[in-house]
Order: structure tokens, then C-alpha cells, then sequence
């Protein structure tokens, strides 16, 4: 049935099949440190060349947050109730933090590809958080500095290359969170701000949310079973194992975009 309202919606000319394959994109790699805004870009640049390929990328996020909303809905539930204070206070503190750094960062420096650099830094940020682990070398970072840092490296993950995933990641794995907690807070962290930038992306293109309707379903059912596949394998593995995969993947992440220029 969804489907099928799907097909009658979208306008004559759209694609099916290729925006359905940017959906998949979306919805496998938004959840790893490998950025699919590069990814995404770099696909719709041959598939929907009328749009801009960064704006269709940041907005396809707009199909993964009904993942988020679905897969964590008891604690969202715990927030929108004041059940869980201290997870309100630290999305209100992220998502504030991010939007002031990340719109002026979008605005200025959108089209310069150093998001890469900034990558590789993630990752050898995350096998040093692995080496300290293993050595149970602790970590004093308090909650409110916690939530700064990793609003900030949100924020600048608008920069193309740069993966929100990996770059919330690694700021949470400078705290006390588990695995599967520092995965559930960096997804729900996103929900907001998302939120926020795809709304002002639909302002500026209202048709923006019909010619990318096919690709925000399958985002949303791909992304959804990838989700539950990852927060299982995050709570199987120790904190050392987990950030050190990690730290690997935003380096494989950082030089497969410098090798195919996203």
C-alpha cells in the first residue's frame, strides 16, 4: 500500500529505480562513520542532476529519522515526558550547539572538501580512545562538556566528506557511555537538527520533497533494519573493540572519499 501511494504521487520523470538506490545509500551508511552525504551527492550528480546534489543529500536524512523515531521510541517517550531530564538537557544542549556552528559552516564553506581531513583525525581519535580503554585509562569529561563537544563536531559535519555518524561517535566515546548507548545517542542527537535543516532545504525547494519521496521511504525501511543489525553487534563487543572498528571505518571512510573525489 505505501508503495503504491508512493508511485502515484511522485511527479512524471522521476527516476524510480535510481532514487530508490539513493534511499539505500541513505539508509546503510548514515549509521556508519563513512559519509553518505559524499556518497550521496556523488550518486545524485548522475541521477538527478537538477537538484543540488549536497542539498539532496543533507535532506535524504529526512528518511532515516522515522528509523530513529521507530527503533528508540521508549526513550523517546522517557524525553517528550520528562522521564529521562538528563537525556533532554543533553539533546537540547547538542542540538543548539550544532546549529549555531553548523549553518554558518554550511553557508561559507560548503564546496571546500576538507571534510575528509577532518575524518582521518576521528579515526585516529577513536583507536587512541580503544588504546585508553584497553589500559582503563579513564575519562573525566562531565556531561554538559560532553554535549558541547559533540554538538560542535555535529555541527561541522555538514562540511561534505565529513561524516555526522563518525564525528558524533567519537566525541561520545570521550565520555562513560556504553556502545550501544554512545550508537542510540548519536542517532537521536540527529533527529532535531535534521529536523531543522531539511525544513529550511523544503523552504527554499518545496519540490525537493516530492522528487526525493521514493528515496525517503527506502531510506526509512533499509535504514530501519540496519539499525536494529548494528546496535546488536554494538552490544556483543567491549568498548576497546568497538571504538577501535570505528576508528578503522572513518579511516577507510576518509580515504575511499579522497580516492573517489565525494
Amino acid at each position: 500500500m505505501l508503495l503504491l501511494w508512493v508511485l502515484a504521487v511522485i511527479p512524471v520523470g522521476t527516476c524510480l529505480q535510481e532514487s530508490v538506490l539513493l534511499g539505500v545509500v541513505q539508509g546503510v551508511f548514515e549509521w556508519l562513520p563513512i559519509s553518505s552525504e559524499g556518497i550521496v551527492a556523488l550518486l545524485s550528480q548522475f541521477f538527478v542532476g537538477e537538484l543540488n546534489p549536497i542539498d539532496l543529500a543533507l535532506f535524504l536524512h529526512l528518511g532515516t529519522i522515522p528509523a530513529v523515531l521507530v527503533y528508540f521510541r521508549r526513550d523517546w517517550l522517557d524525553v517528550l515526558t520528562f522521564k529521562n531530564t538528563s537525556l533532554l538537557r543533553f539533546l537540547v544542549i547538542t542540538t543548539m550547539v550544532s546549529l549555531a556552528v553548523g549553518f554558518p559552516v554550511y553557508k561559507t564553506i560548503r564546496d571546500i572538501m576538507v571534510g575528509h581531513t577532518l575524518l582521518f583525525f576521528m579515526g585516529f581519535g577513536l583507536l587512541s580512545t580503544s588504546f585508553l580503554q584497553k589500559f582503563s585509562v579513564k575519562r573525566e569529561i562531565g556531561s554538559i562538556g560532553l554535549a558541547v563537544i559533540v554538538g560542535v563536531l555535529q555541527g561541522l559535519a555538514v562540511i561534505p566528506g565529513l561524516s555526522r555518524s563518525g564525528a558524533t561517535i567519537f566525541g561520545l566515546s570521550l565520555g562513560r557511555l556504553s556502545p550501544p548507548n554512545v550508537l542510540k545517542v548519536s542517532y537521536m542527537m540527529s533527529v532535531p537538527v535534521v529536523l531543522a535543516v531539511s525544513t529550511y532545504l523544503w523552504w527554499g525547494a518545496p519540490s525537493l520533497l516530492l522528487k526525493s519521496l521514493p528515496a525517503l521511504v527506502s531510506s526509512f525501511l533499509v535504514g530501519l533494519a540496519a539499525l536494529h543489525l548494528l546496535i546488536n553487534f554494538a552490544r556483543r563487543i567491549s568498548f576497546a573493540t568497538f571504538t577501535c572498528i570505528f576508528g578503522f571505518l572513518c579511516l577507510f571512510g576518509a580515504v575511499t572519499g579522497l580516492i573517489i573525489g565525494i
